[in-house]
């Protein structure tokens, strides 16, 4: 049996399974570490029943996933009140004492996505979540891509047009990164109200959709991703994609001759197949890759 943990800014979700066919969950609110992980600590046990054999971990970030590093599995410089250089890794491994699979949370919904959904089959994808912020995970040749920490998609530096929208943007590091402009709290500081609530015919969504494009050619032309897989709060709205596809297109321009963008948009930026549980599947990924 494997188990897994989405650790999220809000909520942490447990689950224990093999798979979206046996996975069975439970989430608990996301306070100080130690009350949070009492809470997750005696899911598993009464879970498990002492089976378990892996657990995944696909966590909130920054974190540190060098190996090497006396800070791996931690998470490190993050605003989160108590979480900030916190032992996630180490908590978990000592108190049920088996294998532990670690990743971000992005990384580990691209792998769910890879092996269950949206983009299984695909040796090359990229998984972007829209919402409280913005972040993604990668896998190019069928591997996770991690480098120098790891990827940071929300921080992608985009033009950004002040007579169109003289909105400074909400990143508390950079203000106008991809994040701090189109992400859900972006929105509701320069509309006065929550996306979701937004009409559909509101000027906010074609503006989104172009911060959007703009990422995803960003990291189309850069990747040579074979599909971006669009999922998070902001997206939860059925007219956003094809908005976000047609000013893909337009801002590509001709450029990248593939009929998977030129003809098949639709089948190229797509939401996400697993919905709300790519996450915590694809931690369950993580766990069987530290089982193996």
């Amino acid at each position: 049996m494997l188990a897994a943990i989405e650790a999220g800014g809000t909520k942490f979700v447990c689950g224990v399974g093999s798979g979206p066919g046996d996975l069975k969950t439970e989430q608990f609110p996301t306070s100080a570490p130690d009350v949070t992980l009492a809470n997750v600590i005696r899911f598993f046990k009464d879970a498990g029943r002492n089976k378990l054999e892996a657990i995944g971990i696909g966590s909130f970030g920054p974190v540190d996933l060098d190996r090497s590093s006396p800070a791996y599995g931690h998470i490190t410089s993050t605003p989160k009140a108590g979480w900030a250089n916190f032992d996630l890794v180490g908590t978990v491994r000592n108190a049920l004492g088996i294998r532990v699979g670690f990743d971000t949370d992005v990384n580990a919904a691209i792998l769910g996505e890879a092996r269950w959904g949206a983009a299984q089959g695909l040796s090359d994808a990229v998984y972007m979540t829209i919402g409280t912020g913005i972040g993604g995970g990668a896998i190019v040749h069928g591997q996770v891509v991690h480098g120098m920490v790891h990827p940071e998609i929300g921080h992608l530096r985009i033009p950004h047009d002040r007579v169109r929208d003289p909105f400074d943007g909400v990143c508390s590091y950079h203000g106008d990164c991809l994040e701090g402009l189109a992400c859900g709290p972006a929105m509701q500081a320069r509309w006065g109200a929550p996306a979701g609530t937004l009409p559909a015919d509101h000027p906010a969504w074609a503006l989104e959709a172009h911060y959007l494009a703009l990422g995803c050619m960003n990291l189309a032309v850069t990747l040579s991703t074979k599909r971006i897989v669009l999922g998070g709060g902001v997206m939860q709205q059925p007219h956003l994609f094809d908005m976000v596809r047609n000013e893909f297109v337009r801002l590509l321009n001709g450029y990248v001759q593939h009929p998977d963008v030129l003809q098949r948009a639709d089948e190229y930026i797509v939401p996400p197949k697993l919905g709300s549980q790519a996450g915590i599947l694809g931690s369950l990924v993580l766990a069987e890759k530290a089982l193996a």
